[in-house]
Order: C-alpha cells, then structure tokens, then sequence
C-alpha cells in the first residue's frame, strides 16, 4: 500500500476559484493571516484547520494538496 504525502499547497487557487482572498479567508475561519500563508508555502496543515478551510472553500480536504505517494517516486538506475 502506498504512503501518500501532501507534495503543494493548492490553497491559493483553490482561493482565487472561490474569489475569496487570504484576508476573508482569515476573517471567515478565524485562522490567522500568518499561519494561512506558512500554509501555502511550507507547513502541511492540521486535520482541524483542513476541515475548516475546505468547508469554507467549497472543497475536500485532499483537495487542499497535490498528493504524491512513495510509489509514484521512480529511482532509475
């Protein structure tokens, strides 16, 4: 069975497809501006941010993310 791993953020397309930005989204969620960035850049999100962020954005939660699994990695002689 493969591991899956959250490989990018899709949170600010998935804000520009809402027509939302950061700072409604902030307000909406009560999340702070700062942590919705670390968000899109680098930090993977907890399971209660995920849930609160996609049901204000109209989405599921593995929606938030590209995935990638260890299978999906090929290491080529």
């Amino acid at each position: 069975m493969a591991n899956y791993k959250a490989r990018k953020s899709n949170l600010k397309s998935l804000l520009t497809k809402n027509g939302m930005d950061i700072d409604s989204l902030e307000r909406n969620t009560n999340i702070p501006k700062s942590q919705l960035n670390d968000y899109m850049s680098k930090k993977v999100m907890s399971l209660n941010s995920a849930m609160t962020i996609s049901k204000e954005l109209n989405c599921r939660i593995e929606d938030l993310y590209v995935w990638g699994s260890d299978e999906s990695v090929k290491i080529v002689p």
